[in-house]
């Protein structure tokens, strides 16, 4: 019912979609933006563990978790949000394996505010990297 709603307000308000960007999280790799808002909604793209400056973060899947949560949060700081504003996080790992170590940074985060969440294991992610990881928050009230 939720998503229904916000396809009828969407529809009724595209002159309100408003694509964000920051340069504190990598560029779009393709043809999409970091994010789009509509009316007081942030959808966030998949976050990959790159930098800013588009590199590939080394290291474990703690590192790389770090890196992909402090981008989706610049992204959200751009768009008048923050991570205590996540409504839903959808999580992709190329190994399941790898879950544990990631949940530990996870909730490092996400311990009083525990947006709903899905995690699923695939097969292979873009640029072959070990998760991604997209959002939908609301924007700061005032």
């Amino acid at each position: 019912m939720f998503l229904r709603n916000v396809a009828k307000q969407s529809i009724r308000s595209m002159s309100n979609l408003t694509p964000v960007f920051t340069k504190l999280s990598p560029p779009p790799a393709a043809s999409y933006s970091q994010a789009m808002k509509v009316n007081n909604l942030i959808f966030v793209s998949g976050q990959i563990p790159y930098t800013a400056e588009n590199k590939p973060v080394e290291g474990s899947i703690s590192d790389k978790a770090e890196q992909v949560i402090q981008n989706v949060s610049n992204i959200l700081q751009e768009a008048n949000s923050g991570l205590h504003n996540i409504v839903k996080v959808n999580i992709f790992l190329a190994d399941i394996n790898d879950f544990a170590e990631f949940n530990k940074v996870y909730a490092k985060y996400f311990n009083e505010h525990k947006p709903a969440r899905s995690c699923v294991a695939v097969k292979s992610l873009p640029l072959n990297v070990d998760l991604e990881m997209e959002v939908i928050a609301t924007e700061k009230q005032e």
